[in-house]
């Protein structure tokens, strides 16, 4: 019999949340040992559910997050969620996911800002505490970890569908891998086998730039209000962040040289592509901890699914899901050859099911009708 999930917040004082829970539900999975071989103790994980899990559990689709989202996929702005959710139009009665027939769960990653155990939330220290900098390095595997527990909590044995992009696709990819027999479904968007050498250079720089803002202070910030923490170095990390995430043509077409309202770029003034990345920092640094992203980026880079596997192709191999492998033709900072790699090695995932969007790396969220479409196929085959 699974445990019963809370239903209210973390009685552990979480810094970063602001609001109470809204419709996040709570579950306490215990102590979980890491890859380091260190043991983290207590670990909760929030997650929201949409429909209705049936009575052999056969109807459950995991929707894992990239770095910056969180549980929150569909829905407005709230009490528990300070942004909308994240895939609009995925999740719901009659969407692509449809929950008249499916039970959709969406935890918050491990390490993550919006209530699992991360870096912001009690370590269980008295008197109570904040992790802070003692929070320990973790993988995409502890992250599964986590999840598989979830799942267990909340009687799940195979999931109908796991699907993930970006960061979730990594941890989609080794939910195949590590546990062929719970997935039945799998789509992984703009994702990878391994991070490339310069997806971890862009996560390193990003890394360096908030641990160089003076008030990161090497992570221990809790005793600050948010707004006197480290926002510089997690602003400039957004902005390169940004800067990958769009296209090089969008951003010419959109903004080109053009500059900022009446300011003037060749004085004091800025070029209205400065503004956007201004404004994109402006919105993550107040709802993001720029520990959570400091932790998040370090395990996006320890991602490779043939690590003690006998490499790539031996690790995929493993995959028995009937796979969807999709990529955005205009990302640069995962491009389509990670995804031809995926399906090359997956059994039966097929050619890659390119979408064509002006947008880059955001396409996989952006392009929301014709993801949508490849995601019912999946889940009506």
């Amino acid at each position: 019999m699974p445990a019963q999930p809370a239903d209210g917040p973390p009685t552990s004082g979480i810094w970063w949340e602001g609001a109470p829970a809204g419709g996040r539900k709570f579950t306490d999975v215990g102590d979980v040992k890491l890859e380091t071989g260190e043991a983290l103790p207590g670990v909760r994980v929030a997650y929201e559910t949409w429909g209705q899990l049936n009575a052999d559990a056969s109807n459950a689709v995991l929707i894992l997050h990239a770095l910056t989202g969180d549980s929150h996929v569909i829905g407005p702005a709230g009490e528990g969620h300070p942004t909308a959710g994240w895939w609009p139009g995925m999740v719901g009665p009659g969407a692509p996911i449809d929950t008249r027939r499916y039970f959709v769960v969406a935890p918050n990653v491990l390490g993550g800002c919006q209530g699992t155990t991360g870096p912001s939330t009690s370590s269980g220290a008295t008197p109570p505490a904040p992790w802070g900098s003692r929070f320990p390095r973790i993988t995409v595997r502890d992250q599964i970890a986590v999840e598989v527990r979830l799942a267990d909590t909340l009687g799940i044995e195979r999931w109908a569908a796991v699907l993930g992009g970006s960061m979730g696709g990594m941890r989609a990819v080794e939910w195949a891998v590590t546990w062929p027999e719970r997935v039945d479904r799998l789509m992984l968007l703009a994702t990878c086998a391994a991070a490339s050498a310069e997806q971890i250079g862009l996560s390193a720089a990003q890394i360096q730039a908030i641990r160089a803002d003076p008030a990161f202070r090497g992570g221990d910030y809790y005793d600050v209000p948010p707004d006197r923490g480290p926002t510089v170095g997690l602003g400039i990390a957004r902005r390169i962040a940004h800067i990958s995430y769009r296209s090089e043509p969008e951003l010419q077409t959109r903004f080109g040289r053009a500059p900022q309202k009446a300011e003037n770029p060749y004085g004091d003034g800025r070029f209205a592509v400065e503004s956007y990345l201004d404004h994109q920092a402006d919105k993550l640094v107040r709802r993001f901890d720029a520990n959570s992203y400091v932790r998040l980026s370090e395990a996006m880079n320890t991602h490779d699914v043939g690590r003690d596997r006998g490499g790539i192709e031996s690790a995929l191999a493993r995959v028995s899901a009937r796979t969807v492998v999709a990529g955005v033709d205009s990302d640069r900072l995962y491009p389509l050859w990670q995804q031809e790699e995926l399906a090359r090695y997956i059994p039966g995932a097929g050619p890659v099911a390119v979408v064509s969007s002006p947008c880059g790396h955001d396409g996989f969220l952006v392009e929301t009708a014709a993801v949508g479409a490849l995601v019912a196929d999946l889940l009506s085959e």
